[in-house]
């Protein structure tokens, strides 16, 4: 049920640009210490719209840490030769592929394309299974860690910046109860299962239905189950609420439904949530984009010495 009126506490606005700042450092630091230059290919279909907002983030970004930044501009008929010949170029050390492609089940097929040693966004398939098996190295020794989808893992640390997640501990979400409006392969299913990873209960939403997302015992994977939690129920009872629904339909989420001192997060590019969010949650982080580059970057760097 929604919460009843209180009175208003002071919200904290988290600008991810902020918290980017310090990983950037750290990762300026790692970069002047490899032996070549870092280089990321951008791989780019259409030359205006989100996708070439987004490639010129990438290409700021890469500028600010010292990595070398090759967009490439490509035909969509062209992207499976020129993804297949920067698998194969060893002076290129990540690849990048703006989306959609298509805007098809073909651009599935484009992300398990590119070599999971090159995946700087986390996407391809291998890597999927590692998150959804919680198996958190990409070796039987436990030397290299497995890379994680660079939008989620840049969402998993913003929470942490918020004051989320208790981040020394084993499961740092341990008895947090979550519910996140969105379950795309890209973004909302990896985010629930990383969460679920780490000790949360997740409802997870999309316009299938509502499915929850459990903890395993220590050292397994999540579970997901069918479930018949509406959205009142599963808000009114959230610690953490997620949006990323891109569409003017969707009801914005408003003070009345959510937990007094909830942290909202936003990483749609249409507005989720009621103004009155703020005055009512702990924290409200309004975006995640550059976040979303910053963890792009450092998984270029774990993949370059995982490789090198």
């Amino acid at each position: 049920m929604p919460q009843p009126p209180s009175s208003a506490v002071a919200t904290l606005v988290l600008d991810p640009a902020a918290v980017a700042s310090s990983f950037r450092e750290e990762i300026r630091r790692e970069v002047a210490t490899l032996a070549e230059p870092l280089v990321v290919a951008g791989f780019l279909t259409a030359e205006h719209g989100p996708s070439a907002t987004y490639a010129e983030y990438t290409r700021k970004g890469c500028e600010d840490v010292g990595v070398r930044f090759d967009l490439r501009v490509v035909p969509r008929l062209e992207a499976e030769s020129a993804i297949i010949a920067a698998n194969g170029n060893p002076g290129v050390h990540g690849v990048l592929v703006y989306y959609p492609v298509f805007g098809t089940g073909q651009d599935a097929y484009l992300r398990d394309l590119v070599s999971p040693h090159k995946d700087i966004e986390g996407l391809n398939a291998a890597w999927a299974r590692a998150l959804y098996e919680n198996r958190r190295f990409a070796d039987d020794a436990q030397t290299k860690k497995a890379i994680l989808p660079c939008t989620p893992l840049a969402i998993r640390k913003l929470l942490d910046a918020a004051g989320a997640s208790v981040v020394e501990n084993a499961r740092p979400l341990a008895g947090k109860r979550v519910c996140i409006f969105n379950r795309s392969e890209v973004v909302g299913r990896p985010l629930a299962s990383m969460m679920a990873n780490d000790g949360a209960e997740v409802v997870s939403f999309d316009v299938d239905g509502p499915q929850l997302f459990t903890p395993a015992p220590a050292d397994g994977a999540h579970d997901v189950h069918e479930t018949t939690i509406d959205r009142a129920a599963a808000l009114a009872q959230a610690d953490i609420v997620i949006t990323g629904v891109p569409s003017r339909d969707f009801p914005h989420v408003c003070a009345a439904e959510i937990r007094e001192n909830a942290i909202c997060l936003s990483f749609s590019t249409r507005k989720n949530f009621d103004d009155d969010i703020v005055g009512k949650a702990a924290v409200f982080v309004p975006r995640v984009g550059p976040m979303t580059v910053t963890m792009a970057l450092r998984n270029a760097v774990r993949l370059y010495r995982d490789t090198h």
